[in-house]
């Protein structure tokens, strides 16, 4: 994975987790996990769960770190109720 590949990552999570934050903290990092692992694709993943986190806001690298302990949070949005719904197109790349 390349540098500029784990910045894009990390970005990414950083903004998921700043668009949860108004539902305070515990439920933004269940939020962004969720997030995460719906849409992100596993390539998108691998490259966050094996690169250097030390970019990544709190409530981002929590819901990392739930994420690689191998957790996968019940939805927490209504976009996550929807994509799981019909399992397709439920990735953010691409």
């Amino acid at each position: 994975m390349s540098k500029s590949q784990l910045e894009t990552v990390t970005r990414f999570a950083n903004q998921i987790a700043k668009n949860f934050v108004a539902l305070g903290h515990d439920k933004a990092v269940l939020a962004t996990a969720d997030h995460i692992d719906s849409f992100w694709d596993p390539r998108m993943k691998a490259s966050i769960f094996e690169g250097d986190r030390s970019g990544l806001d709190p409530a981002a690298a929590e819901a990392i770190e739930h994420l690689a302990a191998g957790a996968h949070p019940e939805s927490q949005t209504r976009a996550t109720d929807f994509s799981k719904a019909g399992e397709l197109h439920n990735s953010d790349a691409g």
